[in-house]
């Protein structure tokens, strides 16, 4: 669990609200304007945030036992700790909560009927699961890390889950289409990418060098950018989950 000390009582708790909140509500909003075909129940979007916040403290149970596996295997003074740290503990822990929950609240629901609903879905899990993140790091170490969560940490997470949410939407259209093994394959990436980006974003952090530092900002922006064209294109191009008999599509368009 995060750890709220009694020494940021003396601000406001509401403007340590707002700082942690807002960058990860705009960021909903943005996703939620770019469905363009078919709006997601606001009910469902709530239970999405709800469960990113869920995934926050299964995460957190997570990297304690993976750090303490760690230790004891690798221990901190291994120049490969901290890629370990990253990518097998932080990434996978944090990255499969948010697949885990994703999966079990949204699968079968009857409102998951187009491929961009997965980037939406997957989009508000993670920036749920940002939030609260952010609320724990910001009431623990003050708004001076207000700018660089808004920056780099909550976009981060809506990077991941963009490449998350295409997979996830694939997987779920081969499964109506009846490619078992198409759906499995996908399912896999819809965790192995987002893993592997935070993983890389994680480790570049922990690295305290400047070649290292170099590297992130340069991830970053070009990560911005794809996810950026990726979210224009899949919104876009949206499509049915279930393909539509070429009748229907003909009368649909008289």
């Amino acid at each position: 669990m995060f750890i709220f000390p009694i020494a940021v009582l003396s601000i406001p708790t509401g403007i340590y609200m707002c700082a942690a909140l807002l960058p990860a509500a705009l960021l909903m909003r943005y996703i939620y304007r770019m469905d363009k075909v078919e709006k997601e129940p606001t009910k469902l979007l709530r239970g999405l945030v709800f469960r990113g916040c869920l995934a926050g403290v299964i995460a957190i149970v997570l990297e304690l036992v993976g750090e303490f596996v760690l230790d004891m295997g690798v221990g901190e003074e291994s120049p490969a700790y901290n890629y370990f740290l990253a990518f097998c503990v932080v990434a996978m822990a944090e990255e499969g909560a948010k697949l885990f929950l994703l999966k079990k609240y949204t699968w079968k629901n009857e409102n998951f009927n187009y491929r961009f609903d997965a980037v939406v879905y997957a989009a508000f899990i993670s920036l749920g699961f940002a939030a609260f993140e952010n609320i724990g790091y910001i009431f623990t170490y003050g708004l001076q890390v207000t700018l660089a969560r808004t920056v780099f940490a909550v976009p981060g997470h809506l990077g991941f889950s963009v490449f998350m949410g295409v997979f996830y939407g694939l997987a779920k259209k081969a499964e109506t289409a009846g490619r078992k093994r198409a759906c499995r394959r996908n399912l896999r990436m819809a965790y192995i990418v987002p893993v592997f980006l935070h993983g890389f974003y994680d480790a570049c952090c922990m690295s305290e060098s400047t070649l290292s530092s170099v590297i992130f900002f340069a991830f970053v922006a070009i990560m911005y950018v794809v996810v950026i064209r990726i979210v224009k294109k899949e919104s876009k191009k949206d499509e049915p989950i279930v393909e539509q008999p070429a009748e229907t599509l003909w009368h649909q368009d008289q």
